[in-house]
């Protein structure tokens, strides 16, 4: 974590036949890393490499945690799954010196490991020890890889987090506080969700708002229990506690029914009410007879955005409606001749009719209405001949076991416009 230490938060092609792709999110931990600094501890950051046609490169890169050997990295990385392809991953850990920038000298590498990403979603949790150059052990240095998939119609959150009257645990100047949340696993490990900026010298802080998905946050449990703290940021690594306290979602979304009533003073005190709570240390708590709170956080803003599926809009009523656009061009030759794309075979469909069947079947699904309608835009040149194939979909008649198609044969087109095109022309099959 650095002085200034930027808030991190969750929040990062298709051809061919449809890929079973999925969101991953990775979340990684490191644990008695080596200490490369003379004065202070190491001040870890992990660098995360995708192997592409056999060569490593940087897909992304965790924030720097300033003088911790046992860093808890809260930005997380954000990748797709593929199922049928083999994904080479390899996690690098780096001691930081300067503005973020990897270091040359092998002193800055702390270990690292390879392994692939179906590897780490099986595991769901993978702990390995890290290697230096030459497969050397990393003293005890291991690195722990959390995945969780994020599906299509979780949704995320914006939160706004301010606190007052907090503890002051400086003796010269006020506390540089930051918010820490965690996810309280089934198996009741923890899981940190999100790490704040620091607000130097402040016991009134205001955080910057954040965005958080709500499977991150807490699994799509609105009661799942999340724990928050509150720290004294330094710049050791030796953070001082000020206080801790308990909620889930489900009392978080009280501030959206607050935010419905009337702006009336009082109304608007209610509101801070119903999102505050108190900020508990416990140990003052068992030897300090009048304690009271360490100080108080108060949510003071949260937006629910829902990401939505395309399965979500199809069962929400949304339809497809099938529409073609056809360019009959002269280029594709005479339709009598069987050599022709626009040859009309008296035996089966020609390319343009399989294309209107492959795609027509697919979309007659999801569309309701009776009707399908075709647009054609149809350009000939020096061509008084058109072939013109069109279908009719059994949309929601179980008496039809079959699609039923026509093959309109050789029209002759007589209005032809001095450029060599006919006007749209839309057809209603009913």
């Amino acid at each position: 974590m650095s002085d200034s230490q930027d808030a991190t938060s969750p929040v990062a092609g298709i051809g061919g036949p449809v890929a079973c792709v999925s969101k991953v999110e990775l979340r990684v931990c490191c644990k008695s890393l080596l200490d490369r600094d003379t004065l202070n501890k190491s001040d870890p950051c992990v660098m995360l490499m995708v192997q592409n046609q056999g060569q490593w490169t940087e897909l992304d890169r965790t924030e720097v945690i300033k003088s911790n050997l046992n860093p808890v990295f809260a930005k997380v990385l954000m990748l797709d799954y593929y199922f049928e392809e083999v994904q080479k991953l390899r996690f690098e850990v780096y001691d930081i010196h300067g503005a973020h920038s990897i270091g040359t000298r092998d002193d800055d590498f702390l270990g690292g490991v390879e392994c692939t990403l179906g590897q780490i979603v099986a595991q769901k949790k993978m702990v390995k020890p890290l290697l230096l150059k030459y497969g050397k052990y990393a003293g005890k240095s291991t690195i722990t890889i959390h995945a969780e998939e994020i599906s299509g119609n979780n949704g995320y959150l914006e939160l706004s987090f301010c606190a007052k009257k907090l503890d002051d645990k400086d003796l010269f100047s006020k506390s540089d506080p930051f918010l820490e949340i965690y996810r309280i696993n089934d198996d009741g490990t923890e899981q940190l969700v999100h790490r704040t900026e620091v607000i130097k010298n402040n016991l009134n802080p205001v955080w910057e708002p954040f965005k958080v998905s709500l499977i991150s946050l807490c699994s799509c449990d609105d009661e799942r229990k999340l724990k928050f703290l509150v720290w004294d940021y330094d710049s050791r690594g030796k953070h001082d506690f000020i206080g801790e306290f308990y909620t889930n979602f489900k009392e978080m979304q009280k501030i959206s029914s607050a935010n419905k009533v009337s702006v009336r003073p009082s109304a608007i005190h209610w509101l801070f009410l119903k999102v505050t709570w108190e900020c508990i240390n416990p140990k003052y708590k068992l030897k300090k007879k009048n304690y009271k709170n360490s100080g108080l956080v108060i949510l003071s803003d949260l937006k629910l955005h829902r990401v939505y599926s395309f399965l979500d809009y199809i069962m929400g009523g949304c339809q497809i409606h099938f529409t073609v656009a056809i360019d009959f061009t002269a280029s594709n030759g005479d339709p009598r001749n069987s050599c022709s794309l626009h040859y009309i075979n008296p035996y089966q469909p020609n390319e343009y009719l399989k294309a209107l069947i492959a795609v027509g079947e697919i979309c007659q699904d999801y569309d309701r209405l009776v009707l399908m309608e075709v647009d054609t835009i149809m350009q000939v040149c020096n061509f008084s001949y058109l072939e013109f194939s069109a279908c009719r979909m059994s949309l929601f008649d179980s008496n039809v076991e079959s699609t039923t198609f026509w093959t309109l044969s050789l029209l002759s087109l007589r209005n032809i416009s001095s450029k060599g095109f006919v006007r749209p022309l839309t057809i209603l099959f009913g």
